[in-house]
């Protein structure tokens, strides 16, 4: 039952309309796992007691400041101060996380008058949002085209595919209203083939995008990557018209000004310990505070805890993403490559890379991986990382990548965003889970959540895709076996 559960999920999450070859791959490959991923059942069934009292999944090293200490970010911004929370505070609406999703919902709120306390365990930017490749663009979700009609039929597939351009203008419209300067460039994003048999199916994909997202993608052959400045080992590529690349911290921090510029008042390190459902509404506990809220949002995506609050146990799955940046190239180390373009570029592998030349001549680089958050994994997987770079980029084999680090993105069991109530309480609602994407999904999120936490009909597009509560993962808190087995099938494809 499990294995079979599993493999469909492999299939939605990687390849929603893969063929029958992948699908028997996938198959034999989770055969395969049956035994490790039962004996994990087995434990998690022993450890029952352990699950219900587990607060995250992955070891304390992830949630340090390890991670991220090279993170190049942080070295592009002025530090900010935001002063914790203490003694007793009342407030219309709390707001627990500080990132995209949180902020965006923040500033629509005080901005429509409302008074706003947002609540952040490290400081804004810290986690996801404040460390990812900076990549705006259509996604959100891993379910494709055939899980989208199943569960929400033909319409509710089109609904989600205008709700990815929605999101994609609504980080736009705030950048543009909010007059925050985040380095953005990029003319959409390009899809990269990395064998012969994906560029041969990129006319057909042409076709699905201008009928799915009402623009025309512009599609280039091998000959001509050189030429257009993409000179590397991939067979012809797609650009899709609609994104654009930003300096995710620089997004982050002009979100919190725009919030703060608004009236709503920001506190870094005030991690909620504790929250209370009372008749009046919520008391979340900090260390040194207390906040009465009439409402609330929880915007803590993958470093979510498993009790803040309860439903969330089980209903997302922290996955790492890893990024490395260059050190500022020389325009004859550049040309040395080929590789001039600056657009926001990713390839078709099962684990993905993604790439942009940035304006600065600095090369960022990620790529999907990782399952032990410790120094030692965080070592071996800069080394991987590097060797992709590498292989992908032989000319600049001798630049060095001063910053390396990684973050905790969420995936839902099926695989799709949510965005909205918290199921048994009333006034609290929630966003998470936006596999990847979150730039663009995670912000238009909260721009949901500040009219949802008001019993108001959002006034964006709400679609059905988001609109339904995630289930849990089966394992609990072992349920990371999920990512073993995705990533032994990929060890053993060349993915």
């Amino acid at each position: 039952m499990f294995s079979v559960l599993l493999s469909v999920s492999v299939i939605a999450f990687y390849h929603p309309d893969g063929s029958a070859l992948r699908v028997q791959v996938l198959r034999e490959t989770m055969a395969v796992c049956t035994l490790q991923l039962n004996w994990s059942m087995h434990v998690c069934w022993q450890l029952g007691s352990c699950v219900k009292t587990m607060r995250r999944i992955y070891p304390d090293h992830a949630y340090g400041e390890a991670p991220r200490a090279t993170c190049y970010w942080p070295s592009t911004v002025a530090s900010e101060d935001f002063s914790r929370a203490r003694g007793e505070i009342k407030c219309d609406i709390a707001v627990i996380g500080a990132g995209f999703t949180g902020l965006s919902a923040a500033a629509k709120l005080a901005e429509e008058g409302e008074n706003v306390v947002v609540l952040e365990a490290e400081r804004p930017g810290w986690g996801a949002s404040g460390r990812n490749g900076g990549f705006c663009c259509l996604g959100g979700a891993k379910a494709g085209d055939t899980l989208l009609r199943r569960m929400y039929g033909e319409d509710g597939r089109k609904e989600w595919r205008q709700a990815e351009v929605a999101a994609v203008e609504n980080a736009r419209s705030l950048i543009d209203t909010h007059g925050i300067a985040c380095d953005t460039h990029s003319d959409g994003e390009t899809l990269m083939a990395h064998t012969p048999k994906a560029a041969a199916g990129y006319d057909d994909y042409a076709r699905k995008i201008e009928n799915d997202y009402r623009v025309t993608p512009t599609v280039l052959t091998k000959a001509e990557l050189a030429q257009n400045g993409m000179n590397g080992p991939f067979h012809g590529s797609i650009t899709v018209p609609l994104g654009f690349a930003l300096n995710p911290i620089k997004f982050t921090l002009g979100l919190a000004q725009a919030a703060i510029k608004a009236g709503a008042r920001i506190c870094g390190e005030s991690a909620v310990r504790r929250i209370d459902q009372g008749s009046f509404g919520y008391t979340l506990h900090t260390d040194q505070a207390a906040i009465r809220a009439k409402r609330m949002i929880v915007a803590t995506n993958g470093y979510s805890s498993e009790d803040l609050p309860d439903w969330m146990r089980g209903r997302y799955l922290p996955t790492q993403s890893n990024v490395i940046v260059t050190r500022q190239m020389t325009d004859d180390e550049i040309a040395a490559q080929g590789w001039s373009s600056t657009q926001m570029c990713f390839d078709d592998r099962f684990l993905l890379h993604y790439f942009r030349l940035m304006p600065n001549k600095r090369m960022l680089f990620g790529m999907r991986g990782g399952l032990r958050s410790s120094p030692v994994g965080d070592s071996a997987m800069h080394t991987r990382i590097r060797q992709h770079f590498d292989t992908m980029f032989p000319a600049w084999r001798h630049v060095e990548t001063p910053h390396s680090w990684n973050g905790l993105l969420s995936i839902s069991p099926d695989l799709t965003p949510y965005a909205g109530p918290i199921p048994g309480m009333k006034g609290a609602v929630t966003g998470l889970s936006y596999h990847g994407n979150g730039v663009s999904m995670a912000s238009y999120s909260g721009t949901l959540l500040a009219d949802l936490v008001r019993d108001r009909v959002p006034d964006k597009l709400y679609p059905k895709v988001m609109q339904r509560p995630p289930g849990r993962f089966m394992l609990g808190r072992a349920r990371r076996a999920y990512l073993y087995a995705l990533y032994g099938w990929a060890s053993l494809t060349g993915g």
